[in-house]
């Protein structure tokens, strides 16, 4: 029974680590969707009514039941996100055309979720500086003014990044919490005016809307899907909050927009002239407090960013895990969830992003423009690999509502490529950076291991057993890093057998990160041949242990250390950039505190 309570306080703490963590994106939506979708309509209380509807449906067709129900289900050791899903469907494939349609799939999915990632802070960011408009005496703020102010903000956001996702959450959540109950209160206090609103709760007016306009009604849904982008990352961080806590928070979530898109609606039918919905609707009930509201909504969208970059973080994390990009320096910020992580390299690409998109919109109606295409193409391509693992393991109720919520996605995105021509295509350029990457990694490395095939450890036994009768031995030890003892790498053959370098003593060093946190295990592995044994390391992932030290413990007194670098060499542009991105990755030996001395890089030269 204890562990039991334990258990549900551990997750109602998680679920109010989730507001500061994982809503953020969603929970700032309110500040611009009405706003931008009657730029293009009239505000009759027929079209008031449809778009509540339309709303109402997608945050439930959209996060509700495609993620918070359907794709959360699919989850690998805890975690979930495009990657995941790819990971469980290579795993029920046979090798073949769908193999190679999953991986286009995943390679596109990430790539367009890293290309939203820019665009979410900068028009929550904005939309949120913009109300400083309805302040006495700021309503003539220049544009310029705004996104100065935004862009500081951004900056402070992302510098604070190294601290970690678990200590910002602490901080964060409780201003999520405000931030919802003001949602809730502000949205109430109107609705109570005219409570019949909420028979925008049937799907009627919503259809009824599609039907009376047409095409113009297809355009619209370009805008309304901005209520649901952050739903995506329910899904993405599942592996840093788990999934019940965050579950169990969405129902508190979606209560609160729920009756302030009501609110919203009901304010907009008595000031049809209004011009920003939310901060129109509390400036005139707040008064005072309006000013103090304002602050909150900078602090929200702030912290909209940050469940962005968060989700950022997990989805590259996971790239790097299954080999689709590059090892990039990683920094583990919690001693509690492996997944809580800060990469440099990417807080930074997304931080001279967010600036550059900011000074190129200036306005969050511009934004909105260019907004919501690269999410909802992300959306479908998810969409397609849940069906496809619903089906192969015969899961039809599921799979029957997948193929109903994501042919409703597909209806969204088609929808959004109408804004290709007004600004959506910088998500596309954006999201053809890490597609880039991924691609000519991916397509690099296997080219490279056809071109560097390991030897097998049967074959490398047999030649290193006559080397060493046959050569004289360096007096020493030499120590060979070796990722996996069962395929030896090429740079260890030719030193040994190609340049007759054979020590007395060889020790193959391979280093293991276990799944979690703390403690460091290592010691020699039987004795592979005279003269060759093997020596491992398990550490865990926030360990930072000195692998001099270890060895040192072991009596290992090494004279060399000997690791691998290729170096490539080609006339193909794409091989050419492959083999930069090679020489920009540190060596993974750089990770290990190896006395740079003793490292000795092997270079393996290689024509591609």
């Amino acid at each position: 029974m204890k562990e039991n309570n334990v258990d549900k306080i551990a997750e109602n703490i998680n679920a109010f680590k989730s507001l500061g963590v994982v809503f953020g994106d969603i929970g700032t939506s309110p500040i611009y969707t009405l706003t931008v979708i009657f730029i293009l309509l009239k505000p009759s209380v027929g079209n008031i009514m449809g778009i509540l509807s339309l709303i109402i449906w997608t945050l439930t067709t959209i996060v509700t039941i495609k993620y918070v129900w359907l794709a959360m289900s699919l989850s690998k050791r805890g975690e979930g996100g495009t990657i995941v899903l790819m990971e469980i469907l290579l795993r029920l494939l046979k090798p073949g055309k769908r193999v190679a349609f999953t991986l286009l799939l995943a390679y596109l999915g990430v790539s367009l979720l890293i290309g939203d990632g820019i665009i979410t802070p900068a028009i929550s960011i904005l939309s949120a500086v913009e109300g400083v408009r309805f302040i006495p005496g700021l309503g003539s703020a220049l544009p310029i003014t705004l996104v100065f102010i935004a862009a500081v903000i951004a900056a402070v956001l992302f510098l604070f990044q190294r601290i970690g996702t678990d200590k910002v959450a602490v901080l964060f959540a409780p201003i999520m919490l405000i931030w919802f109950l003001s949602l809730l209160a502000s949205g109430f206090f109107y609705f109570i005016q005219a409570p019949w609103v909420i028979k925008a709760i049937s799907p009627y007016y919503a259809i009824q809307f599609l039907y009376e306009h047409g095409f113009i009604g297809f355009l619209v849904l370009s805008e309304v899907i901005l209520c649901a982008t952050g739903g995506e990352a329910l899904y993405a961080d599942m592996g840093q909050l788990k999934r019940k806590p965050i579950t169990r928070a969405w129902c508190f979530v979606f209560v609160c927009l729920l009756f302030n898109y009501m609110g919203q609606a009901v304010y907009l039918m008595q000031n049809p002239d209004a011009k920003n919905i939310l901060f129109g609707m509390v400036a005139y009930q707040a008064g005072f407090f309006y000013l103090p509201f304002l602050i909150l909504s900078i602090f929200a969208t702030v912290i909209a960013s940050q469940a962005m970059i968060t989700g950022i973080f997990s989805i590259v994390y996971q790239a790097i895990n299954t080999r689709l990009m590059p090892m990039l320096k990683i920094d583990y910020t919690s001693d509690k969830i492996k997944e809580q992580i800060y990469i440099p390299v990417v807080n930074w690409f997304l931080l001279i992003s967010v600036i550059f998109i900011m000074f190129l919109f200036q306005t969050s109606n511009k934004l909105a423009a260019a907004y919501g295409l690269a999410v909802t193409g992300a959306m479908v391509f998810a969409g397609i690999m849940m069906i496809m693992i619903f089906r192969i393991t015969k899961r039809w109720i599921k799979f029957s509502f997948t193929v109903f919520v994501t042919a409703i996605i597909l209806v969204f995105f088609a929808s959004t490529l109408f804004k290709i021509p007004s600004g959506g295509f910088w998500s596309l350029l954006l999201s053809c950076i890490p597609l880039s990457i991924i691609l000519v990694y991916t397509v690099g490395q296997r080219k490279l291991f056809k071109t560097m095939r390991p030897v097998n450890f049967k074959h490398f036994l047999s030649a290193y057993n006559k080397a060493y009768l046959r050569l004289n031995k360096i007096r020493g030890t030499a120590l060979f890093m070796v990722r996996d003892i069962n395929f030896i790498p090429p740079y260890v053959v030719n030193t040994m057998f190609k340049n007759d370098i054979l020590y007395e003593e060889s020790i193959f060093l391979t280093i293991f990160r276990k799944a979690g946190p703390w403690g460091v295990a290592s010691g020699f592995k039987k004795d592979i041949a005279p003269g060759l044994r093997h020596f491992e390391i398990r550490m865990g992932y926030m360990e930072r242990e000195s692998v001099t030290e270890m060895l040192k413990a072991a009596g290992i007194k090494e004279k060399v250390i000997f690791y691998g670098i290729e170096d490539i060499i080609s006339r193909r542009p794409i091989w050419k950039l492959f083999a930069v991105m090679k020489k920009l990755i540190p060596p993974y030996v750089k990770y290990y505190r190896l006395s740079p001395k003793k490292l000795h890089g092997i270079v393996s030269r290689i024509e591609m």
